[in-house]
């Protein structure tokens, strides 16, 4: 009961700390886009390429991939996912072995 109470709250200081980073990363891309947009619109840089939208646009899309890692595939396919699949896919392998020892079974009996 102890080894499952600490794979519980591993599981959870790990589910806080990704969310955590996530709420980091969220605020870091706030400020500077709204640094990069102040830079280029009210310091007037000269450069006739909106440079910042193309980087902020980018940003956005590394943004929307740490979100769905962190709230859709990091929360169904975490350790307890993996822990099924390996015991559905040992069962299989198991089931197989024991059919093809009957087999062997029946031919040897012949």
């Amino acid at each position: 009961m102890e080894k499952e109470l600490h794979e519980q709250y591993e599981y959870a200081r790990n589910r806080i700390r990704q969310k955590k980073r996530l709420y980091y990363h969220f605020v870091f891309f706030t400020l500077c886009s709204i640094f990069l947009f102040t830079a280029v619109y009210f310091f007037e840089t000269g450069i006739e390429l909106k440079w910042s939208i193309w980087i902020i646009t980018i940003w956005l899309f590394i943004f929307v991939m740490h979100f769905i890692k962190v709230f859709i595939t990091d929360r169904f396919m975490n350790k307890n996912w993996e822990r099924s699949q390996i015991d559905r896919l040992v069962g299989l392998q198991q089931k197989k072995i024991a059919q093809l020892q009957s087999k062997i079974d029946n031919n040897n009996s012949i």
